[in-house]
Protein backbone atom coordinates (compact mmCIF):
# COMPACT_ATOMS: atom_id res chain seq x y z
CA UNK A 1 0.00 0.00 0.00
CA UNK A 2 1.35 3.39 -1.02
CA UNK A 3 0.92 6.21 1.49
CA UNK A 4 1.96 9.84 1.58
CA UNK A 5 3.87 10.85 4.68
CA UNK A 6 4.72 14.44 5.52
CA UNK A 7 7.96 14.91 7.45
CA UNK A 8 9.69 18.01 8.69
CA UNK A 9 13.48 18.02 8.58
CA UNK A 10 15.98 20.70 9.52
CA UNK A 11 18.78 20.79 6.95
CA UNK A 12 21.79 23.09 6.91
CA UNK A 13 22.87 24.14 3.45
CA UNK A 14 26.36 25.52 3.10
CA UNK A 15 26.88 28.59 0.97
CA UNK A 16 29.56 28.53 -1.76
CA UNK A 17 31.79 30.66 0.48
CA UNK A 18 31.43 28.21 3.39
CA UNK A 19 32.22 25.22 1.18
CA UNK A 20 35.30 27.02 -0.12
CA UNK A 21 36.39 27.90 3.41
CA UNK A 22 35.96 24.32 4.63
CA UNK A 23 38.19 23.04 1.83
CA UNK A 24 40.84 25.70 2.44
CA UNK A 25 40.96 24.98 6.18
CA UNK A 26 42.13 21.44 5.47
CA UNK A 27 45.10 22.62 3.38
CA UNK A 28 48.47 23.10 5.15
CA UNK A 29 50.62 26.12 4.30
CA UNK A 30 52.94 24.08 2.09
CA UNK A 31 50.02 23.34 -0.28
CA UNK A 32 48.33 26.76 -0.18
CA UNK A 33 50.52 28.25 -2.89
CA UNK A 34 49.57 25.50 -5.36
CA UNK A 35 45.90 25.91 -4.46
CA UNK A 36 46.03 29.67 -4.99
CA UNK A 37 47.92 29.37 -8.28
CA UNK A 38 45.33 26.86 -9.47
CA UNK A 39 42.52 29.31 -8.68
CA UNK A 40 44.38 32.12 -10.48
CA UNK A 41 44.68 29.90 -13.57
CA UNK A 42 40.94 29.17 -13.49
CA UNK A 43 39.77 32.73 -12.83
CA UNK A 44 41.08 35.58 -15.05
CA UNK A 45 39.58 38.13 -12.63
CA UNK A 46 41.88 36.94 -9.85
CA UNK A 47 45.45 38.18 -9.96
CA UNK A 48 48.65 37.74 -7.99
CA UNK A 49 50.35 40.66 -6.34
CA UNK A 50 49.69 43.18 -3.63
CA UNK A 51 46.66 45.42 -3.67
CA UNK A 52 46.91 49.20 -3.42
CA UNK A 53 48.98 49.94 -0.26
CA UNK A 54 47.11 51.18 2.77
CA UNK A 55 48.44 53.21 5.66
CA UNK A 56 47.26 50.41 7.92
CA UNK A 57 49.18 47.64 6.19
CA UNK A 58 51.90 47.44 8.84
CA UNK A 59 49.54 47.36 11.80
CA UNK A 60 49.63 44.20 13.84
CA UNK A 61 46.27 44.50 15.57
CA UNK A 62 43.84 41.71 14.97
CA UNK A 63 40.09 41.99 15.12
CA UNK A 64 38.56 38.56 15.57
CA UNK A 65 35.16 38.20 14.00
CA UNK A 66 32.79 35.30 13.95
CA UNK A 67 30.73 37.01 11.32
CA UNK A 68 31.25 37.05 7.60
CA UNK A 69 30.62 33.41 6.81
CA UNK A 70 27.61 34.36 4.78
CA UNK A 71 28.84 37.64 3.34
CA UNK A 72 26.94 38.06 0.08
CA UNK A 73 28.81 40.04 -2.55
CA UNK A 74 26.55 42.61 -4.17
CA UNK A 75 27.58 43.55 -7.69
CA UNK A 76 25.91 46.95 -7.36
CA UNK A 77 28.56 47.88 -4.81
CA UNK A 78 31.49 47.12 -7.12
CA UNK A 79 33.53 49.89 -8.61
CA UNK A 80 37.12 50.11 -9.90
CA UNK A 81 38.02 52.25 -6.90
CA UNK A 82 37.18 49.53 -4.39
CA UNK A 83 40.36 48.23 -2.80
CA UNK A 84 40.30 44.59 -1.86
CA UNK A 85 41.51 44.31 1.76
CA UNK A 86 44.87 42.61 2.06
CA UNK A 87 44.02 39.48 4.01
CA UNK A 88 47.57 39.21 5.25
CA UNK A 89 47.87 42.66 6.76
CA UNK A 90 44.97 41.89 9.10
CA UNK A 91 47.00 39.26 10.92
CA UNK A 92 49.72 40.02 13.46
CA UNK A 93 53.19 39.36 12.14
CA UNK A 94 51.76 37.57 9.13
CA UNK A 95 53.94 39.13 6.48
CA UNK A 96 56.93 37.40 4.92
CA UNK A 97 59.12 35.86 7.58
CA UNK A 98 62.92 35.92 7.80
CA UNK A 99 64.68 32.72 6.76
CA UNK A 100 65.46 31.87 10.38
CA UNK A 101 61.78 31.10 10.86
CA UNK A 102 61.50 28.94 7.77
CA UNK A 103 63.10 25.89 9.32
CA UNK A 104 62.36 23.02 6.99
CA UNK A 105 62.73 19.48 8.19
CA UNK A 106 63.95 17.27 5.38
CA UNK A 107 63.42 13.53 5.24
CA UNK A 108 65.93 11.22 3.59
CA UNK A 109 69.02 11.98 1.54
CA UNK A 110 69.50 12.75 -2.12
CA UNK A 111 70.84 9.29 -3.00
CA UNK A 112 68.39 6.40 -2.74
CA UNK A 113 69.36 2.85 -1.82
CA UNK A 114 68.40 1.66 -5.31
CA UNK A 115 70.69 4.28 -6.87
CA UNK A 116 73.53 3.18 -4.62
CA UNK A 117 73.08 -0.49 -5.53
CA UNK A 118 72.78 0.31 -9.23
CA UNK A 119 76.07 2.23 -9.10
CA UNK A 120 77.79 -0.82 -7.63
CA UNK A 121 76.16 -3.09 -10.20
CA UNK A 122 77.49 -0.91 -13.02
CA UNK A 123 81.03 -1.85 -11.96
CA UNK A 124 80.33 -5.56 -12.49
CA UNK A 125 80.85 -7.33 -15.80
CA UNK A 126 77.52 -9.02 -16.53
CA UNK A 127 75.93 -10.34 -19.67
CA UNK A 128 72.80 -8.46 -20.88
CA UNK A 129 70.36 -10.99 -19.37
CA UNK A 130 71.97 -10.93 -15.91
CA UNK A 131 72.06 -7.14 -16.01
CA UNK A 132 68.31 -7.10 -16.69
CA UNK A 133 67.81 -9.51 -13.81
CA UNK A 134 69.93 -7.35 -11.52
CA UNK A 135 68.04 -4.17 -12.40
CA UNK A 136 64.73 -5.92 -11.79
CA UNK A 137 65.84 -7.40 -8.46
CA UNK A 138 67.26 -4.09 -7.22
CA UNK A 139 63.96 -2.45 -8.10
CA UNK A 140 62.22 -4.93 -5.78
CA UNK A 141 64.44 -4.20 -2.76
CA UNK A 142 62.46 -2.10 -0.28
CA UNK A 143 63.60 0.98 1.64
CA UNK A 144 64.74 -1.14 4.63
CA UNK A 145 67.11 -3.03 2.32
CA UNK A 146 65.13 -6.27 2.17
CA UNK A 147 64.16 -8.35 -0.86
CA UNK A 148 60.90 -9.79 0.39
CA UNK A 149 60.09 -11.72 -2.82
CA UNK A 150 61.13 -15.29 -3.43
CA UNK A 151 63.27 -16.21 -6.47
CA UNK A 152 60.34 -18.19 -7.86
CA UNK A 153 57.93 -15.24 -7.71
CA UNK A 154 60.58 -12.97 -9.26
CA UNK A 155 61.05 -15.54 -12.04
CA UNK A 156 57.31 -15.48 -12.75
CA UNK A 157 57.30 -11.67 -12.88
CA UNK A 158 60.28 -11.64 -15.24
CA UNK A 159 58.41 -13.90 -17.65
CA UNK A 160 55.25 -11.77 -17.52
CA UNK A 161 56.73 -8.27 -17.40
CA UNK A 162 60.01 -8.57 -19.35
CA UNK A 163 59.34 -11.73 -21.32
CA UNK A 164 62.47 -13.35 -19.86
CA UNK A 165 62.35 -17.12 -19.39
CA UNK A 166 65.09 -17.84 -16.85
CA UNK A 167 65.41 -20.52 -14.15
CA UNK A 168 65.04 -19.60 -10.47
CA UNK A 169 68.64 -20.72 -9.91
CA UNK A 170 69.90 -17.92 -12.17
CA UNK A 171 67.83 -15.39 -10.23
CA UNK A 172 69.25 -16.77 -6.97
CA UNK A 173 72.80 -16.32 -8.31
CA UNK A 174 72.19 -12.63 -9.07
CA UNK A 175 70.57 -12.15 -5.64
CA UNK A 176 73.70 -13.62 -3.99
CA UNK A 177 75.81 -11.17 -6.00
CA UNK A 178 73.72 -8.21 -4.83
CA UNK A 179 74.03 -9.47 -1.23
CA UNK A 180 77.79 -8.86 -1.49
CA UNK A 181 77.15 -5.13 -2.07
CA UNK A 182 77.18 -2.39 0.53
CA UNK A 183 75.52 -1.78 2.90
CA UNK A 184 76.12 -5.17 4.51
CA UNK A 185 72.91 -7.13 4.88
CA UNK A 186 71.20 -5.67 1.81
CA UNK A 187 69.09 -8.05 -0.27
CA UNK A 188 68.20 -10.31 2.67
CA UNK A 189 64.79 -11.95 2.68
CA UNK A 190 64.30 -11.59 6.45
CA UNK A 191 66.00 -10.39 9.63
CA UNK A 192 67.77 -13.70 10.26
CA UNK A 193 69.42 -13.66 6.82
CA UNK A 194 70.21 -9.94 7.20
CA UNK A 195 72.11 -10.65 10.43
CA UNK A 196 73.99 -13.58 8.92
CA UNK A 197 75.05 -11.55 5.87
CA UNK A 198 76.55 -8.93 8.17
CA UNK A 199 78.20 -11.39 10.53
CA UNK A 200 79.82 -13.33 7.68
CA UNK A 201 81.55 -10.17 6.50
CA UNK A 202 83.25 -9.71 9.86
CA UNK A 203 86.66 -11.06 10.73
CA UNK A 204 85.99 -14.70 11.59
CA UNK A 205 87.03 -14.68 15.24
CA UNK A 206 85.83 -17.41 17.61
CA UNK A 207 83.22 -14.97 18.97
CA UNK A 208 81.87 -14.16 15.50
CA UNK A 209 81.77 -17.87 14.57
CA UNK A 210 79.86 -18.59 17.78
CA UNK A 211 77.45 -15.72 17.09
CA UNK A 212 76.79 -17.05 13.58
CA UNK A 213 75.82 -20.39 15.12
CA UNK A 214 73.52 -18.60 17.55
CA UNK A 215 71.66 -16.85 14.72
CA UNK A 216 71.63 -19.92 12.45
CA UNK A 217 70.40 -22.45 15.00
CA UNK A 218 68.65 -20.48 17.76
CA UNK A 219 67.16 -17.41 16.08
CA UNK A 220 63.61 -17.97 17.40
CA UNK A 221 64.76 -18.41 20.99
CA UNK A 222 67.05 -15.41 20.63
CA UNK A 223 64.29 -13.16 19.24
CA UNK A 224 62.03 -14.17 22.14
CA UNK A 225 64.90 -13.70 24.58
CA UNK A 226 64.64 -17.21 25.96
CA UNK A 227 68.18 -16.97 27.28
CA UNK A 228 67.95 -19.94 29.66
CA UNK A 229 67.02 -22.19 26.73
CA UNK A 230 69.95 -20.90 24.66
CA UNK A 231 72.41 -21.35 27.53
CA UNK A 232 71.38 -24.97 27.82
CA UNK A 233 71.38 -25.74 24.09
CA UNK A 234 74.68 -23.99 23.31
CA UNK A 235 76.35 -25.07 26.56
CA UNK A 236 77.82 -21.62 27.08
CA UNK A 237 78.20 -19.27 30.05
CA UNK A 238 76.25 -16.09 30.74
CA UNK A 239 79.30 -14.01 29.83
CA UNK A 240 79.73 -15.83 26.52
CA UNK A 241 76.08 -15.35 25.62
CA UNK A 242 76.26 -11.69 26.65
CA UNK A 243 79.25 -11.18 24.32
CA UNK A 244 77.35 -12.83 21.44
CA UNK A 245 74.30 -10.63 22.07
CA UNK A 246 76.51 -7.54 22.03
CA UNK A 247 77.77 -8.60 18.59
CA UNK A 248 74.16 -8.87 17.43
CA UNK A 249 73.21 -5.49 18.91
CA UNK A 250 75.94 -3.91 16.76
CA UNK A 251 74.25 -5.13 13.56
CA UNK A 252 71.88 -2.96 11.55
CA UNK A 253 68.39 -4.56 11.31
CA UNK A 254 67.49 -2.16 8.48
CA UNK A 255 70.58 -1.68 6.30
CA UNK A 256 68.74 0.56 3.87
CA UNK A 257 67.61 3.11 6.44
CA UNK A 258 70.51 5.51 5.83
CA UNK A 259 69.28 6.19 2.30
CA UNK A 260 66.41 8.22 0.92
CA UNK A 261 63.20 6.41 0.07
CA UNK A 262 62.46 5.79 -3.60
CA UNK A 263 58.84 6.71 -2.99
CA UNK A 264 59.81 9.75 -0.93
CA UNK A 265 62.92 10.90 -2.81
CA UNK A 266 61.27 14.26 -3.39
CA UNK A 267 59.21 14.14 -0.22
CA UNK A 268 57.85 17.52 0.75
CA UNK A 269 59.53 19.28 3.59
CA UNK A 270 57.58 20.11 6.72
CA UNK A 271 56.92 23.84 6.79
CA UNK A 272 55.32 25.10 10.01
CA UNK A 273 51.95 26.82 9.58
CA UNK A 274 52.37 28.68 12.88
CA UNK A 275 55.39 30.33 14.49
CA UNK A 276 55.62 30.94 18.24
CA UNK A 277 58.13 33.14 19.99
CA UNK A 278 58.60 33.48 23.74
CA UNK A 279 59.68 37.01 24.58
CA UNK A 280 60.30 36.96 28.34
CA UNK A 281 57.06 35.12 29.04
CA UNK A 282 55.03 36.86 26.32
CA UNK A 283 53.98 34.26 23.78
CA UNK A 284 53.69 35.83 20.35
CA UNK A 285 51.93 33.81 17.65
CA UNK A 286 52.26 34.51 13.94
CA UNK A 287 51.10 32.75 10.82
CA UNK A 288 53.83 31.57 8.50
CA UNK A 289 52.63 33.13 5.26
CA UNK A 290 56.02 33.43 3.65
CA UNK A 291 55.00 31.15 0.78
CA UNK A 292 51.41 32.32 0.34
CA UNK A 293 51.13 34.89 -2.48
CA UNK A 294 49.12 38.11 -2.31
CA UNK A 295 45.83 38.28 -4.21
CA UNK A 296 43.60 41.00 -5.60
CA UNK A 297 40.71 41.35 -8.03
CA UNK A 298 41.71 42.40 -11.53
CA UNK A 299 41.19 46.15 -11.98
CA UNK A 300 40.68 45.52 -15.69
CA UNK A 301 37.73 43.24 -14.96
CA UNK A 302 36.25 45.72 -12.48
CA UNK A 303 36.47 48.50 -15.07
CA UNK A 304 35.00 46.24 -17.73
CA UNK A 305 32.10 45.41 -15.44
CA UNK A 306 31.47 49.07 -14.66
CA UNK A 307 31.54 50.03 -18.36
CA UNK A 308 28.98 47.37 -19.24
CA UNK A 309 26.76 48.33 -16.30
CA UNK A 310 26.79 52.00 -17.33
CA UNK A 311 25.35 51.15 -20.75
CA UNK A 312 22.54 48.79 -19.86
CA UNK A 313 20.18 50.04 -22.59
CA UNK A 314 20.08 48.33 -25.96
CA UNK A 315 22.82 45.89 -25.07
CA UNK A 316 23.53 43.17 -27.58
CA UNK A 317 23.42 39.51 -26.67
CA UNK A 318 27.22 39.37 -26.77
CA UNK A 319 27.48 42.34 -24.35
CA UNK A 320 25.03 40.75 -21.94
CA UNK A 321 27.00 37.49 -22.00
CA UNK A 322 30.24 39.43 -21.43
CA UNK A 323 28.63 41.26 -18.50
CA UNK A 324 27.43 37.99 -16.99
CA UNK A 325 30.87 36.40 -17.44
CA UNK A 326 32.69 39.36 -15.85
CA UNK A 327 30.15 39.47 -12.99
CA UNK A 328 30.61 35.77 -12.29
CA UNK A 329 34.41 35.92 -12.35
CA UNK A 330 34.69 39.04 -10.18
CA UNK A 331 32.22 37.58 -7.70
CA UNK A 332 34.19 34.33 -7.60
CA UNK A 333 37.45 36.25 -7.08
CA UNK A 334 35.95 38.13 -4.13
CA UNK A 335 34.66 34.91 -2.66
CA UNK A 336 38.05 33.23 -2.91
CA UNK A 337 39.95 36.17 -1.41
CA UNK A 338 37.44 36.35 1.42
CA UNK A 339 37.73 32.58 1.99
CA UNK A 340 41.54 32.85 2.20
CA UNK A 341 41.17 35.74 4.67
CA UNK A 342 38.70 33.78 6.78
CA UNK A 343 41.00 30.76 6.66
CA UNK A 344 43.83 32.85 8.09
CA UNK A 345 41.58 34.28 10.80
CA UNK A 346 40.24 30.85 11.75
CA UNK A 347 43.71 29.32 11.88
CA UNK A 348 45.06 32.15 14.01
CA UNK A 349 42.14 32.23 16.44
CA UNK A 350 42.16 28.45 16.88
CA UNK A 351 45.92 28.21 17.46
CA UNK A 352 45.82 31.17 19.85
CA UNK A 353 43.13 29.42 21.88
CA UNK A 354 45.30 26.27 22.03
CA UNK A 355 48.29 28.32 23.21
CA UNK A 356 46.21 30.04 25.88
CA UNK A 357 44.87 26.68 27.04
CA UNK A 358 48.34 25.07 27.16
CA UNK A 359 50.24 28.20 28.20
CA UNK A 360 52.27 26.42 30.90
CA UNK A 361 53.62 23.95 28.39
CA UNK A 362 54.54 26.55 25.77
CA UNK A 363 56.51 28.49 28.40
CA UNK A 364 58.90 25.67 29.32
CA UNK A 365 58.22 22.74 26.97
CA UNK A 366 57.70 20.29 29.84
CA UNK A 367 55.24 17.60 28.71
CA UNK A 368 54.06 17.24 32.29
CA UNK A 369 52.49 20.68 31.96
CA UNK A 370 50.27 19.63 29.05
CA UNK A 371 46.66 19.73 30.23
CA UNK A 372 44.03 17.28 28.99
CA UNK A 373 42.41 18.95 25.99
CA UNK A 374 39.87 17.75 23.46
CA UNK A 375 38.43 19.37 20.33
CA UNK A 376 35.34 20.51 22.21
CA UNK A 377 37.45 22.54 24.66
CA UNK A 378 38.85 24.68 21.85
CA UNK A 379 35.49 24.78 20.05
CA UNK A 380 33.96 26.26 23.20
CA UNK A 381 36.77 28.84 23.48
CA UNK A 382 36.59 29.98 19.85
CA UNK A 383 32.91 29.56 19.04
CA UNK A 384 33.80 27.41 16.04
CA UNK A 385 32.29 24.04 15.29
CA UNK A 386 34.20 20.93 16.43
CA UNK A 387 34.64 19.90 12.79
CA UNK A 388 36.33 23.26 12.12
CA UNK A 389 38.78 22.72 14.99
CA UNK A 390 39.50 19.24 13.64
CA UNK A 391 40.27 20.60 10.16
CA UNK A 392 42.59 23.25 11.58
CA UNK A 393 44.42 20.65 13.70
CA UNK A 394 44.99 18.08 10.97
CA UNK A 395 48.11 18.39 8.80
CA UNK A 396 49.19 21.64 10.50
CA UNK A 397 52.45 22.27 12.35
CA UNK A 398 53.71 24.88 14.80
CA UNK A 399 57.32 25.89 15.33
CA UNK A 400 58.28 26.59 18.94
CA UNK A 401 61.60 27.08 20.67
CA UNK A 402 61.37 23.39 21.60
CA UNK A 403 60.95 22.16 18.03
CA UNK A 404 58.27 21.68 15.39
CA UNK A 405 55.11 19.83 16.48
CA UNK A 406 51.90 18.75 14.75
CA UNK A 407 49.01 20.77 16.17
CA UNK A 408 47.07 17.60 17.01
CA UNK A 409 49.91 16.66 19.39
CA UNK A 410 48.47 19.07 21.96
CA UNK A 411 45.11 17.30 22.09
CA UNK A 412 45.31 14.59 24.73
CA UNK A 413 42.90 12.55 26.78
CA UNK A 414 42.89 13.05 30.51
CA UNK A 415 42.44 11.30 33.81
CA UNK A 416 42.23 12.21 37.46
CA UNK A 417 44.84 11.56 40.13
CA UNK A 418 43.95 10.35 43.61
CA UNK A 419 43.83 13.98 44.72
CA UNK A 420 41.29 14.78 41.99
CA UNK A 421 43.75 16.73 39.84
CA UNK A 422 43.18 16.45 36.07
CA UNK A 423 46.30 15.31 34.21
CA UNK A 424 47.14 14.60 30.57
CA UNK A 425 47.81 11.12 29.22
CA UNK A 426 51.10 12.53 27.89
CA UNK A 427 52.21 13.12 31.47
CA UNK A 428 51.41 9.49 32.28
CA UNK A 429 53.33 8.30 29.21
CA UNK A 430 56.34 10.42 30.18
CA UNK A 431 56.47 8.86 33.65
CA UNK A 432 55.92 5.41 32.14
CA UNK A 433 58.81 5.89 29.69
CA UNK A 434 61.13 7.19 32.41
CA UNK A 435 60.31 4.21 34.62
CA UNK A 436 61.14 1.77 31.81
CA UNK A 437 64.35 3.60 30.92
CA UNK A 438 65.53 3.29 34.54
CA UNK A 439 64.51 -0.35 35.06
CA UNK A 440 66.97 -3.18 35.57
CA UNK A 441 67.37 -4.65 32.09
CA UNK A 442 68.07 -8.12 33.48
CA UNK A 443 64.72 -8.01 35.23
CA UNK A 444 62.47 -5.50 33.37
CA UNK A 445 59.25 -4.21 34.89
CA UNK A 446 56.00 -5.97 34.03
CA UNK A 447 52.83 -4.04 33.27
CA UNK A 448 51.51 -4.90 36.74
CA UNK A 449 54.66 -3.52 38.33
CA UNK A 450 54.45 -0.36 36.21
CA UNK A 451 50.83 0.06 37.28
CA UNK A 452 51.91 -0.23 40.92
CA UNK A 453 54.67 2.39 40.43
CA UNK A 454 52.22 4.86 38.91
CA UNK A 455 49.70 4.17 41.68
CA UNK A 456 52.38 5.05 44.25
CA UNK A 457 52.85 8.35 42.42
CA UNK A 458 49.13 9.06 42.64
CA UNK A 459 48.09 7.87 39.18
CA UNK A 460 45.64 5.01 39.55
CA UNK A 461 45.81 3.22 36.19
CA UNK A 462 44.71 -0.28 35.27
CA UNK A 463 47.20 -2.76 33.82
CA UNK A 464 45.38 -2.82 30.47
CA UNK A 465 45.76 0.98 30.23
CA UNK A 466 49.47 0.63 30.95
CA UNK A 467 49.68 -1.92 28.11
CA UNK A 468 47.85 0.47 25.76
CA UNK A 469 50.15 3.41 26.57
CA UNK A 470 53.22 1.18 26.29
CA UNK A 471 52.12 0.03 22.84
CA UNK A 472 51.51 3.62 21.78
CA UNK A 473 55.07 4.47 22.85
CA UNK A 474 56.39 1.55 20.81
CA UNK A 475 57.80 -0.21 23.89
CA UNK A 476 57.70 -4.04 23.85
CA UNK A 477 56.55 -6.23 26.75
CA UNK A 478 58.93 -6.93 29.64
CA UNK A 479 60.04 -10.31 28.24
CA UNK A 480 61.30 -8.71 25.04
CA UNK A 481 63.07 -5.88 26.91
CA UNK A 482 65.11 -8.33 28.93
CA UNK A 483 68.89 -8.32 28.46
CA UNK A 484 71.33 -11.05 29.36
Amino acid sequence: MIRQIQQQKLLQKLSPQQIQLVKLLEIPSIEMTDRILKEVDLNPALELGESVPSEHDDETSFQNSDEGNDNDFLMDDVSPDDDIPDYKSQLPGSGRQPDVWREWVSAGTETTLNDFLSDQMSLKELDPIDRQLADFIIGNIDDDGYLRRSPVSITDDLAIILGLDVPASRVEAVIRLIQTFDPAGVGASDLRECMLLQLRRKQRTPLVERTILLVEDHFVDMSKKHFEVILKKMECTHEELKAMMQEIYRLNPKPGNLFGSVLEQSKEQVIPDFLLENADGYLQLTLNNGTVPELHVSREYLELLTDYKSTTKNQTKEKKEALLFAKEKVESAHWFIDAVRQRQETLFKTMQAIINYQRSYFLDGDEKHLKPMILKDIADKTGYDISTISRVSNSKYIQTEFGIFPVKYFFTEGMQTESGEEVSSLEIKTILQESIENEQKKNPLTDDQLSAILTEKGYVIARRTIAKYRDQLGIPVARLRREI
